[in-house]
């Protein structure tokens, strides 16, 4: 009998091993195409010409144009009766180059209606962060209004202040 209990657990071993073979093949496989797919797609992408890539780009934001006003805005004002100073620097963001050349002609506008806004600022609120927050989204906005009314466009995404010193 003990031959025949030895005859049984030879074909079972036999049929495991045919299992754990095919399994290895079958993941040796997945793994090849795996990275004959990936090696096919990389160099086929580094193939194409710089025009094609330019029109299968998406659209997306141009990089930004930084343009800092100079020299920097001092402006005072009268707090209780004590005369108080501001200066500004800023630096304008833009996304095209041509347009931003275009506002620079109208640049006395815009420093004018910026030392305006500034002047009429009260210190207490400008001693905050979220006061200087303020001023920073009321000055672009009047840029942007100078840029819609003269050149029909938005040009300026944005104004930073670089430089905030209140004295």
């Amino acid at each position: 009998m003990a031959k025949s209990d030895a005859a049984v657990k030879e074909p079972a071993t036999k049929g495991k091993l045919k299992l754990i073979v095919l399994i290895v093949v079958a993941l040796l496989l997945a793994i090849g195409v795996s990275v004959g797919a990936t090696w096919y797609f990389m160099h086929s992408a580094q193939g194409k010409p710089a025009a094609a890539e330019a029109q299968t780009a998406p659209v997306g934001k141009q990089p930004a144009i930084f343009e800092p006003m100079a020299p920097a805005f001092v402006a005072n004002f009268n707090q209780n009766g004590r005369q108080r100073y501001m200066q500004v620097s800023i630096t304008m963001l833009a996304r095209n180059q041509a347009d931003l050349e275009a506002l620079k002609v109208h640049m006395p506008v815009i420093r004018n209606n910026l030392v305006m806004l500034f002047s009429g600022q009260d210190f207490a609120t400008l001693a905050s962060p979220v006061g200087q927050e303020m001023l920073r989204q009321k000055a672009t906005a009047s840029v942007q209004e100078v840029a819609q009314k003269e050149l029909g466009k938005v040009v300026i995404e944005q104004l930073l202040f670089t430089n905030f010193v209140l004295q």
